[in-house]
């Protein structure tokens, strides 16, 4: 915030009311973009790591071997292990001696016939898209960033529409107060 910015608090014959309002402005809007913004962004990342924590009591991992090669990812470059998933149809063999196919998340790398591990409840069904622990953090991260600068951007963009309303609020007052002195500044053209 700048000196001058502090200036309509001072007393003197050119201090409006409207001046006094946008220095407040100003500063609770900084204040919130320094502490509430990042405030949202941590109670967001919260709750998306509590969600992530309220997984399905029971989830254990089986060794599971895929039965077709995963769908081609056109224009994704697995080779630098950027964590890209697929779905592709495993198979399994459940507690009971049973052999079980299902649908779930694979590397995009591996190939029919490759052993990977499938996420399964405490039923035996398979999970999906079961939720790791990093995707979680990066979730959690993301969503979290994602927040707080949504926040900033939200607190800027009103900070500067009530500049804007301020500035219009002036500009009319200007204009009222032009056209009383007008007459007395104006002479008629002879």
């Amino acid at each position: 915030m700048a000196l001058g910015t502090l200036r309509p608090w001072r007393r003197g014959p050119l201090r409006r009311r409207s001046d006094v309002a946008e220095t407040w402005l100003a500063l609770v809007t900084g204040v919130l973009i320094v502490v509430g913004a990042p405030a949202a962004g941590l109670a967001a990342a919260h709750a998306v790591d509590d969600g992530a924590a309220r997984q399905p009591p029971g989830r254990h991992t089986v060794s599971a071997v895929l039965t077709e090669d995963p769908p081609a990812r056109i224009g994704v470059d697995t080779s630098a292990g950027l964590g890209t998933r697929t779905h592709a149809t495993v198979r399994w063999t459940d507690a009971h001696g049973r052999t079980r196919t299902g649908m779930t998340t694979v590397a995009p790398d591996l190939r029919a016939g490759d052993r990977t591990s499938a996420w399964l409840d405490r039923h035996g069904s398979l999970l999906r898209d079961p939720v790791t622990p990093g995707r979680a953090r990066s979730e959690s991260i993301a969503v979290g960033t994602v927040t707080a600068t949504s926040a900033g951007l939200l607190l800027f963009g009103t900070e500067r529409a009530g500049r804007a309303l301020l500035n219009r609020r002036r500009y009319d007052q200007w204009e009222r107060e032009w056209a009383a002195e007008d007459p007395r500044w104006g002479r008629p053209a002879a």
